[in-house]
């Protein structure tokens, strides 16, 4: 493959193929509940990312349970990852935290993933997790939706956040060893190809471990839905999409591991979903061509530790050194 793989990355951490269970927990996030606005980010229709996930009127352990018990049947499974996926999972008090993410500890979990915002990291929230971890020798790891590096669209989109938080999430994790997933849109209607670039190098730049690409899909009764359907916003080809990924990818370094190139979106209620296109196919006409024209993740991957030095350390310039 052009680049590292999620599912290899898996198989070589838990010498065999696990599989995430999504977890849908009765919770919301500050851009919705007033906080910081009521109407979520622009993109955000009223199920969250959550669409798939089962209802959270019943506990974290049922859910888990349900989901293990039908990849199991179909797959043979028989390591999993509890997945908090939907809002922000965070976003709560830490005892009620603190008793939900100790419900995800039950047999063949391996590894408990809490997707959050990049303003919802809190030290104690941390603690608890490496107390979970710890006391049920399970691997953590978190998801920041961070969307793009422009805090320019990060507010057209109406996000909350700007850079800044994102930053200070990432450095607060970083001290718990925990690994770090981020989330980025990579065709924004206000993003050009230089904040795809800068995507790339600010990830590499602060280490995040893990990367998730998504194409912008557009829901009904939703803001940016709204100015969508009077052609107030333009979204760029498929073509160009694929472009941005490969070369977000060149930028990206190479021991980042790519957990997707394209997200699914529920095609109900759907103003603008993938082109049209199924998420399987947009994936395999990029990987096509990354190995048809020899492009792969961290081919440019030049651009830190301390790159305007390089000059002196080339043989070529060997009479700049006594």
């Amino acid at each position: 493959m052009p680049y590292k793989t999620y599912s290899e990355y898996l198989k070589s951490k838990y010498s065999e193929k696990v599989y995430k269970l999504p977890v849908n927990l009765p919770t919301t996030c500050p851009n919705r509940d007033g906080q910081l606005g009521i109407s979520g980010c622009s993109f955000c229709p009223e199920v969250g990312a959550g669409f798939e996930t089962i209802s959270n009127s019943i506990s974290v352990k049922e859910q888990l349970q349900n989901n293990m018990s039908f990849i199991k049947k179909k797959y043979k499974a028989k390591k999993f990852i509890a997945y908090f996926q939907n809002f922000s999972n965070t976003y709560m008090d830490t005892e009620l935290f603190a008793k939900y993410m100790e419900q995800a500890a039950i047999d063949n979990i391996v590894e408990v993933c809490v997707s959050t915002r990049p303003d919802c990291i809190t030290t104690e929230h941390l603690n608890i997790l490496k107390e979970i971890g710890e006391k049920h020798q399970l691997e953590i790891s978190i998801e920041l939706g961070l969307q793009t590096v422009n805090y320019h669209s990060l507010h057209k989109v109406d996000r909350g956040h700007t850079l800044a938080e994102f930053i200070d999430a990432v450095l607060q994790i970083k001290a718990f060893n925990f690994q770090i997933c981020a989330h980025l849109i990579l065709n924004l209607p206000w993003d050009n190809m230089d904040d795809v670039v800068e995507n790339a190098k600010i990830l590499s730049a602060l280490r995040v471990d893990q990367v998730k690409l998504h194409a912008l899909y557009i829901m009904k009764d939703t803001k940016l839905g709204e100015i969508y359907e009077k052609g107030q916003v333009k979204l760029i080809s498929m073509e160009e999409y694929k472009e941005r990924v490969i070369t977000f990818l060149e930028y990206l370094y190479p021991n980042i591991i790519v957990q997707r190139l394209i997200g699914r979106a529920p095609e109900e209620n759907g103003l603008f979903v993938n082109w049209n296109m199924s998420w399987w196919k947009i994936r395999d006409l990029i990987h096509e061509e990354m190995i048809s024209l020899n492009r792969y993740q961290g081919k440019k991957a030049t651009y830190l530790g301390g790159k305007a030095l390089n000059k002196f350390n080339s043989r070529k310039n060997s009479e700049y050194i006594e």
